[in-house]
């Protein structure tokens, strides 16, 4: 079996266009960095890059693609549609795709009062062993061929404040991911854990702090081995953390689609064990 990871792709919407009073006070504050400091100008292609990833799937061989959160950059409609639009046939498909809110996904309380995120990706939420779950969709459970399991975990929850960007998976999803890691029916599986924030920083430590996931610890501690592996997003840095008898493979995707840093990963599974990843580059026509 082969994955394809990717995240944090940040499709962004014509701010200058939009009524400030549909932006809201927390996008406003935003704007000085999306629009003076030019992160939105990084991601004018992303939609085209996001694209080029989905379509690259069959000549990598890859199975299932994994999109680690942060659809959008300010979770407006326009943003999400634009997201959908470009991942395809795919975005219809969950045997094919799974897909985690991050961050920028919830960015203020009316985008997950209004489930925004839920109207254009619910779908790829519904789990194959639904007695697991917890917290509304979370953890799902996704069976990919005879080898794999797909887990998908919510670490982004919205703010008190812009900026401050910290994780959480919580107390619930992890008793539910205990008892995915313990069922039997997926003992010869491998275990792929998808959640937002990263458990640990590049260079290997706990990724704690305002921006870190804050039981980041007791996630790696459910997994152990070469069997399982965490695939994440949020820092916008391409890692991968090797798997050891006591720790599992951590597969940091960076940020997919920002220009001049596109990227994602191949990750490979056999006889229910996750055996490495290459990174590939989007091939732009």
């Amino acid at each position: 079996m082969r994955f394809l990871h990717c995240s944090d792709v940040h499709v962004t919407a014509d701010y200058r266009a939009l009524p400030l009073r549909r932006l809201g006070w927390r996008r406003w504050l935003a704007l000085p960095e999306l629009l003076a400091a030019g992160r939105a100008r990084a991601y004018d292609e992303a939609p085209r890059t996001l694209s080029a990833i989905a379509r690259a799937m069959p000549a990598h061989g890859a199975h299932h693609l994994i999109l680690s959160g942060d659809l959008t950059a300010c979770a407006l409609d326009l943003e999400f549609q634009g997201a959908r639009d470009a991942l395809g046939a795919l975005a219809e498909d969950r045997g094919r795709c799974t897909v985690i809110p991050g961050n920028h996904d919830v960015y203020t309380p009316g985008s997950a009062r209004g489930r925004r995120f839920e109207r254009y990706f619910g779908h790829l939420l519904e789990s194959d062993l639904p007695e697991h779950q917890r917290e509304g969709a979370f953890p799902f459970v996704r069976l990919v061929g005879e080898d794999a399991a797909v887990v998908g975990l919510c670490s982004a929850r919205v703010p008190p404040l812009p900026g401050l960007s910290r994780g959480v998976i919580g107390p619930e999803q992890l008793d539910g991911l205990a008892a995915i890691v313990s069922d039997v029916r997926l003992a010869s599986r491998a275990l792929l854990v998808v959640v937002h924030h990263a458990p640990l920083k590049p260079q290997g430590t706990a990724a704690l702090g305002p921006w870190g996931l804050s039981d980041g610890p007791d996630l790696c501690k459910l997994l152990r081995g070469p069997r399982h592996a965490i695939l994440h997003g949020h820092i916008h840095h391409r890692f991968h953390h090797p798997a050891t008898a006591e720790h599992p493979h951590v597969f940091g995707a960076g940020s997919s689609t920002q220009a001049g840093r596109e990227g994602y990963w191949l990750i490979d599974v056999e006889s229910g064990q996750v055996t490495g990843g290459t990174i590939q580059v989007p091939p732009f026509p």
